[in-house]
């Protein structure tokens, strides 16, 4: 077959540019490579042919990374199949280079990319960007040409007594997993800390199916809760059988961690959320942490959760699932309700004897001692609780913001206190700081309330550096330590010590804490977003369950109003709150009861893209709910990322419909960019933080 360098493909439509000149051999089998160019233009997610040069022949196999050219421009890609014949009905352009000789997408992979794609209506080329790591080329000079994993499957030494024989039916989960099966469990680890923490829960799953000769895939929400599952896995598990996998570690052990896993060195992949992506050999299970944390979400285009390519992964590889966490998200309750998985709980007796005894301000026995327990921010019954645990070892206070005053009222009107310049919130950075904009950091020392005229400021919400000059005061000569915005501690020690941390910044004390005192529940509850609830209660779990046993003298108290989620949480029940939150969320048609789509940007693309995709839904029959569209509500106007005039419209549809729906919002995505007629629109689906 004769090709030409000189056609190339259009940007547009794929078409050759110019008509073909000299040619070049091309290898004599297969010539025809079918290339994934790396571009986030929804119209050219597709697979392009180009000729493979004899001289490229040994190189250019499946998975490879490639540069080619592309509307005169080189443009990386990685090379999908090799094929005999092409249907692209013109003279084809050949590959400018195979980048690099190691096939860093395998087939698993890149099935994976196409299915999340297919279900976040994004681009195959923006998933294997999250997917596939930068590349360092000296480290490829090592990479193995096959699989020697040495003792794989092969456990050091006898472990100890299983965490999983709390749990009623784990020991047959495990069981189940060494055995080769692939079970779906639900868990709610009862201890954050110790033998008996979610780290060690996670390790036994890891070694059970490393036993059985298969590999494992663990995804965390951060480096912290990364650095304690490692520790735990060293102890079950050969220390070359792990392979740690996040962008805080840089790019060369990133790397170098993925080619282990791509060559069969390692078989144990754990990690943040691109993780989900890794190229473990036979997997055999996946599991997850804390899915409600939102920084298993992607923030990048198609904004994946990685619990979601976890499932999807599940399903293509017939593997294991194991999801974990302290609370229970709705999406995880869900599953359950579905039949998809199976609850994995501890039996009551075991819980009483294991979780920290829980105390509300807001009951009616605590009223009665306390009547100012409602207004006041430290009741008697928390302080109380304070001075005795520091007698037996840390304390936890979780508060709910960080800085010192985060947010500032009018001392006349009580108004919130607003920047003359961009009318963001003004905020206290310490006791003899000015007043200063949170958005544009322009400092107010001449404010002026703009309803009343008043000139004085009051803290209308304190943070946690003001909180600690606090409880400072109320306790001399104890120790007060922070954790908060990038000064976040991992661990502290078993001293008696007050640890003030923001809510998701808690350090682990290394026995356990003797009390926690969860502050500021009622602002917690009070966020306006369809999650408020569920959040708060998985952030009041996180907490308590880094505290001793009620039977150790372990007690938390809650400073919040009488609600569903107070109520869990003082019979520790998180399984019945997410069946709760999901019953509601059913009666009301939200999500995760159903799927959403948000569309967001100019009133008149976000108009137009919506009327083409009713247009398309209702040729096919279909019909969804829609909402907007309706101005954003601005956060930060002076960073200028969103027009004023950016407006969001939001369509729900149930599951039975989604995969047409997300085709529609695909074809309709791309058609639009091809035409260019308007200007693009954002497309997120099952996005938390729209509602």
């Amino acid at each position: 077959m004769v090709a030409d360098s000189s056609v190339q493909p259009s940007l547009l439509q794929g078409f050759p540019a110019r008509a073909p000149s000299a040619g070049i051999t091309t290898a004599a089998q297969l010539p025809v490579a079918r290339v994934l160019v790396e571009s986030s233009l929804p119209h050219l997610d597709r697979p392009f042919d180009y000729a493979v040069p004899a001289s490229l022949d040994q190189d250019a196999r499946p998975g490879v990374r490639v540069k080619v050219k592309f509307n005169g421009q080189d443009l990386n890609g990685f090379l999908l199949e090799r094929v005999a014949e092409s249907d692209a009905g013109h003279t084809l352009v050949p590959l400018a280079k195979v980048v690099s000789p190691v096939p860093v997408l395998t087939p698993a992979v890149r099935d994976l990319a196409t299915a999340v794609a297919a279900r976040y209506a994004g681009t195959v080329s923006d998933v294997l960007r999250l997917a596939i790591p930068p590349r360092v080329a000296r480290l490829e000079k090592d990479f193995p040409s096959s699989a020697d994993s040495g003792e794989a499957g092969t456990l050091p030494g006898t472990p100890g007594p299983s965490a999983w024989t709390a749990y009623g039916t784990g020991p047959a989960f495990l069981r189940h997993l060494a055995g080769g099966g692939a079970p779906r469990a639900v868990v709610n680890p009862l201890q954050g800390y110790g033998p008996a923490g979610w780290p060690h829960l996670l390790a036994e799953a890891a070694a059970a199916a490393y036993g059985s000769g298969r590999g494992a895939l663990v995804v965390v929400p951060d480096y912290r809760d990364l650095d304690r599952l490692e520790a735990a896995l060293k102890d079950v598990l050969p220390e070359d059988a792990v392979a740690r996998l996040t962008a805080d570690d840089g790019p060369t052990p990133r790397y170098r961690n993925y080619l282990r896993l791509l060559g069969g060195t390692a078989k144990v992949a754990i990690g943040t959320r691109s993780a989900a992506f890794a190229p473990v050999q036979d997997l055999g299970l996946v599991a997850c942490w804390d899915d409600g944390d939102d920084l298993h979400i992607e923030q990048r285009a198609p904004y994946a959760h990685a619990r979601e390519v976890l499932l999807l992964r599940a399903e293509q590889e017939s593997a294991a699932c194991l999801l974990a966490g302290h609370s229970r998200s709705t999406e995880v309750q869900r599953l359950v309700e579905s039949g998809w998985a199976v609850p994995v709980s501890a039996a009551r007796g075991t819980l009483r004897a294991t979780v920290p005894r829980v105390v509300s301000t807001a009951d009616s026995f605590e009223q009665a001692r306390d009547p100012l327990a409602t207004i006041a921010r430290l009741p008697h019954a928390a302080w109380q609780a304070a001075k005795e645990g520091l007698e037996r070892g840390p304390v936890l206070v979780q508060v709910a913001r960080a800085g010192y005053a985060p947010s500032l009222v009018c001392e006349t009107c009580r108004q919130p206190a607003r920047c003359g310049n961009c009318q963001g919130p003004l905020a206290l950075a310490g006791t003899s700081a000015l007043p200063q904009c949170r958005w544009c950091s322009t400092p107010a020392p001449d404010w002026k309330c703009s309803h009343c005229g008043g000139s004085r400021l009051r803290k209308g919400a304190t943070g946690v550096l003001r909180t600690a000059e606090e409880l400072g005061r109320a306790f001399p000569g104890k120790t007060v330590i922070t954790s908060s915005g990038d000064q976040v501690k991992a661990q502290v020690g078993e001293a008696k010590a007050l640890v003030v941390a923001t809510v998701g910044a808690e350090p682990v004390a290394t026995g356990g804490y003797a009390a926690a005192l969860l502050l500021d529940g009622d602002s917690l509850l009070r966020r306006e977003t369809l999650r408020a609830g569920e959040d708060t209660v998985r952030r009041w779990f996180n907490a308590a369950a880094l505290v001793r046993p009620a039977p150790d003298g372990g007690l938390v108290v809650v400073t919040a109003a009488d609600t569903a989620a107070t109520g869990a949480l003082l019979r520790w029940d998180p399984a019945g709150y997410a069946q709760r939150e999901l019953s509601l969320r059913m009666e009301l048609q939200l999500p995760p009861a159903v799927r959403i789509a948000s569309v967001t940007g100019p009133r008149a693309a976000v108009e137009h893209y919506t009327d083409a995709v009713e247009a398309g839904l209702g040729s096919a029959g279909i019909t969804v709910r829609t909402a907007g569209p309706a101005p954003l509500m601005l956060t930060a106007p002076a960073s200028g990322r969103r027009s004023a005039e950016d407006v969001r419209t939001l369509l729900f549809f149930p599951y039975g419909q989604a995969a047409a729906v997300v085709r529609v919002l695909r074809v309709t995505r791309a058609a639009s960019a091809a035409k260019r007629t308007v200007e693009p629109v954002q497309l997120r689906l099952d996005g938390v933080d729209v509602l």
